[in-house]
């Protein structure tokens, strides 16, 4: 099955109230699909207030997190505020969620950073909550980590069953989880350690994804061809001089200027050499959901309007 192409901005901030509104109109305008905010303790804004600005400024633009931590938030509370902004876009979340990776976040929050496989049981069952607050009847949960009894919640989201799930990763485990339980999968680099660094570039390549790909494959099984997959490019640019670039970029990452090319994470080159990649990654990948920075919106504006929806 092959997906018509769509195309999101991850955005973090604005200078106003009206330069926020008009960030988000231009974006719908120039036929951008989603509007997304990261959720960090740094400098951005915080997600649900300014996604339901957002949505409150456009009629068609989708609004969502890459991703939500779900340890900063406990699942009751977030099926309230997901609902609301659900039914107050009319319909227009997408609901990414994610088990929280950054350390610097839970070390200057002071919340406790548990080992991995903690934090991925602790997403799972908040998910099986949400779902489960979001249907019709009262819902409870005893799990390891909440405790849920027969609440009915309030308001139920405009899209049914529930809006998208959205779940994005690196390891193995998680992408098999991605697959079982999301609408939409992200792949991304394995950030595992709780930074970003040199070594993230080993985990970029494209060999790599085609393995990661397979852990959402297995997890996914029959419903596979009912997973939307994404694509969050960190190095989306437009330029004449791509050999150059690649060559400076490459190196910061650990990656040979070869690897950056094929590196799903870069999108490097002419406006038509980039049209080219995205159709070529489609193919090789399945990804024809792709995710840009907020500087990039304009640089962009050309490929969207060539490749969404085809």
């Amino acid at each position: 099955m092959t997906r018509p192409f769509r195309f999101g901005v991850q955005c973090k901030s604005a200078s106003s109230r009206s330069a926020w509104v008009e960030l988000a109109r231009k974006i719908q305008d120039l036929g951008y699909s989603t509007m997304t905010l990261p959720d960090h303790f740094d400098d951005q804004l915080a997600p649900i207030v300014a996604l339901t600005s957002a949505a409150e400024a456009t009629d068609t633009l989708r609004v969502g997190a890459l991703v939500w931590c779900n340890d900063y938030r406990h699942p009751v509370v977030f099926a309230k505020e997901a609902a609301t902004l659900d039914l107050l876009s009319d319909g227009r979340l997408e609901l990414g969620i994610g088990a929280g990776w950054m350390k610097s976040d839970y070390s200057e929050a002071g919340i406790d950073y548990d080992r991995p496989g903690v934090r991925i049981d602790r997403m799972v069952e908040s998910i099986e909550i949400l779902k489960g607050l979001f249907a019709e009847e009262p819902f409870s949960f005893e799990g390891q980590h909440y405790s849920i009894s027969n609440l009915n919640g309030t308001p139920k989201p405009v899209q049914r069953p529930h809006p998208p799930f959205l779940i994005g990763g690196g390891g193995p485990r998680f992408l098999r989880l991605a697959g079982r339980l999301a609408d939409i999968v992200g792949i991304n680099p394995n950030l595992a350690a709780g930074v970003i660094d040199a070594g993230t570039g080993s985990d970029a390549t494209a060999e790599r994804y085609e393995e990661k790909l397979t852990w959402v494959k297995d997890g996914a099984g029959d419903r596979f061809d009912g997973i939307e997959l994404q694509i969050r490019v960190f190095f989306p640019v437009v330029t004449d001089n791509r050999d150059e670039l690649l060559g400076s970029m490459a190196a910061g990452v650990g990656l040979s200027a070869e690897q950056a090319l094929e590196s799903p994470l870069a999108l490097v080159g002419t406006t038509e050499q980039i049209i080219d990649t995205i159709r070529e990654r489609r193919q090789r990948f399945g990804f024809s959901y792709v995710v840009i920075g907020q500087a990039e919106v304009d640089a962009f504006a050309p490929i969207v309007a060539k490749l969404a929806g085809t």
